[in-house]
């Protein structure tokens, strides 16, 4: 079967017409760096696979995500390529596209986003720049599916996609040494096309280099590459081979681009333009975010979430258990299948499913920020506060994903140039308030602050994104020593999301939680359950002296300087550890809550104000779940990182919670 590579510049629509060509779902944000591995469908007529890779700039990558793209042209043949180009952005998105030309493999140039040069007023001649190029060029519009069919149809047969016959002649000196090189390369099986790989190795592509370096000799080639650098600096034509290269497809570029562009009636101020005035503005930017994260918080937990969240407490308290109840009656349940479906099962899983209203809420909010275009302009809001704590503002990407799950948040730090910063990164997301620590914010903020459950919660998430400042602060200085931080971003053009994109994106990143209640906070119920079922003495023992009450009671003294030293809150923590989400279910079954107010109530006589902030606090802060704990293993390679990572979150949350609890009731709170 065949396959197609679909490449180009971050953020130009690629994943978007992915999912179209391929009836499948990936991802997409309005912003550069969504796509961080590269994704396989099969085409909706069936002519092959269709590979997405990660956008890039140029073939030289910058980040590791941009290295997947390379490696891939490397070492795999797609049978074509599907190159998308921004037709706002026509001419830096051509350096690419010329980069491939010279790859030699048949090509399609998608003209994406026409709508918005044509909104700019910015006319492109699809006619023209085929003529140029000798390629097919289709127009698109791939958010709506506009054009997308053409794409599909030019794919049903690739082998009739016409081969390429591009050349671009970089001077006599110059091809003389792509001369010389590829016949070098001869001796090496298995490259592409040769001229492809001579320039790549002379614009000093690390991928290629590297990949030469494992089936031959390359001191000679790098002679010769050092040799024509020489002579151009004689010449006094450039300072670098590389750059010598780059200036010659820029000219030609240029060249292209006044033929089929026609910019006479381009607007001077478009609103993209405008709304940046006023959203990026030297002091009136970072208010306006706060003033937007408020209100995104108060319309999850106060105005909309919390509303929804108590009608589906309603139904599960309620008619859901009394059915059950009454269905057990009735085929004669014993008392211990009774039990575990009531209590275990139910009581379990519906307490956390409660809160589904407002997660799916807070997800829907966050996708909305992502497509707007809105996501962008705050990682270039924080980079100057990021900057002096060591990290650059492209990593505050990573952390609002980080307030979704922190699994996907970590992948995404992928995209963020600099090894250091990827690994700071990596290490500090666990910091961020992932969506399954939230119900343990939401019952406790029902219980003491009422009044202010927004304000509370909203204090949890700065709170992770405060400490992980302050501790980049300290491992940029202590751990990463001497090692520079580049920002690069895209500022992509603002859009209004669309109700479908908005809708499958919320979805992809709730069904996770959803999964996660049928399965592991299922099995951890059962499991809990059945510790507080059963005791030395036998089954259906007293909840005090049950293996879950002995198994508590060992991490109890430890936690007693931290305001919560009972059997009952030791006990949600370990479990804690496999999914976040499983504490909450624990506190249903230790507690028999038939219901949130019945939990409520427990948890208002065995916390105080001061205890319920340092247990927060803790569950904020402590060990990462077992998946999070998987994937910073997988990103760094290093169990000396991972073991770190788990460490020192330990040991800080422990240390913030002693100061919480110790501090405030020296200053007199409860």
């Amino acid at each position: 079967m065949s396959s197609i590579a679909l490449v180009g510049n971050p953020n130009t629509g690629k994943t978007s017409l992915f999912n179209t060509l391929t009836s499948s779902y990936e991802y997409v944000g309005n912003w550069a760096g969504v796509t961080v591995e590269k994704k396989v469908g099969s085409l909706k007529n069936g002519a092959g696979m269709l590979i997405d890779l990660p956008g890039i700039y140029s073939l030289h990558p910058l980040s590791r995500d941009e290295g997947v793209a390379a490696q891939y042209l490397i070492e795999e043949s797609p049978e074509a390529l599907i190159n998308i180009v921004d037709a706002s952005q026509l001419e830096r998105n051509l350096l690419l596209t010329l980069q491939l030309l010279e790859y030699g493999k048949p090509i399609v140039l998608g003209l994406n986003m026409m709508d918005v040069a044509n909104a700019r007023g910015i006319q492109v001649n699809p006619e023209i720049l085929q003529a140029q190029l000798g390629i097919t060029v289709l127009p698109l519009i791939a958010r709506t599916g506009k054009g997308s069919s053409q794409v599909l149809s030019v794919l049903e047969k690739p082998a009739n996609i016409p081969p390429v016959s591009f050349h671009l002649n970089y001077g006599e000196l110059v091809e003389a040494t792509i001369t010389s090189i590829s016949n070098q390369l001869q001796q090496i099986s298995g490259l592409p096309n040769l001229r492809w790989v001579s320039l790549q190795l002379m614009e000093q592509n690390p991928v290629v280099l590297e990949l030469l370096k494992k089936r031959m000799d390359t001191s000679e080639l790098m002679l010769l590459c050092d040799a024509c650098q020489t002579q151009l600096q004689k010449q006094k034509l450039a300072l670098t081979l590389p750059q010598w290269i780059r200036s010659i497809r820029m000219d030609y570029i240029r060249s292209v681009c006044a033929s089929a562009i026609d910019a006479t009636k381009q607007k001077p101020h478009n609103l993209t333009e405008r709304l940046d005035s006023i959203l990026t503005h030297r002091f009136l930017g970072l208010p306006l975010f706060i003033v937007f994260m408020y209100a995104m918080f108060k319309t999850t937990f106060d105005w909309v979430g919390g509303p929804l969240s108590d009608l589906l407490d309603g139904f599960i308290g309620g008619p859901l258990s009394d059915g059950a109840n009454s269905l057990l009656q009735v085929i004669g349940a014993s008392g211990f299948t009774h039990a575990l479906i009531v209590d275990g099962i139910i009581g379990g899983v519906g307490g956390v499913l409660v809160f589904v209203p407002q997660i799916f809420i807070l997800f829907l909010m966050i996708s909305f920020l992502e497509d707007s275009g809105y996501m962008a302009r705050v990682c270039l809001l924080m980079d100057s506060t990021m900057e002096r704590m060591g990290l650059n503002g492209k990593a505050f990407i990573p952390f609002i994903i980080g307030f979704g799950c922190n699994v996907p948040a970590i992948m995404a730090a992928r995209s963020i140039e600099q090894p250091k910063d990827r690994m700071l990164t990596t290490l500090l997301m666990p910091l961020m308030s992932c969506s399954a620590r939230l119900p343990v914010y939401l019952l406790f903020a029902a219980v003491f602050f009422p009044a202010r459950q927004a304000t509370a919660v909203l204090a949890m998430y700065v709170m992770g994104v405060v400490f992980a400042l302050i501790l980049c602060k300290l491992f940029s200085k202590h751990l990463f020593k001497n090692e520079s931080s580049i920002f690069i971003i895209e500022l992509p053009p603002y859009r209004m999301p669309q109700f479908k994109t908005l809708g499958r994106s919320t979805w992809e990143k709730g069904k996770g939680f959803l999964r996660k209640a049928g399965t592991i906070i299922l099995a951890g119920s059962v499991i809990i359950w059945l510790m507080s079922y059963a005791g030395p003495a036998g089954f259906n023992v007293e909840m005090d002296h049950s293996f879950l009450a002995k198994f508590g009671g060992l991490i109890a003294p430890l936690l007693q300087p931290l305001g919560f030293g009972t059997w009952q809150a030791g006990s949600t923590l370990v479990p804690g550890f496999l999914a976040k989400e499983v504490v909450v279910s624990t506190m249903n079954i230790i507690y028999h809550a038939p219901d949130s107010a019945g939990l409520e109530g427990q948890i208002a006589s065995v916390f105080t104000p001061l205890s319920s902030i340092s247990f927060m606090a803790f569950i904020l802060l402590y060990i990462p779940c077992l998946a999070t704990v998987g994937v910073i293993r997988k990103e760094t390679a290093s169990w000396k990182w991972t073991f770190f990572s788990m460490g020192y979150s330990l040991v800080l949350a422990y240390a913030v919670s002693l100061v919480i609890f110790q501090g405030g009731r020296l200053l007199g709170w409860s």
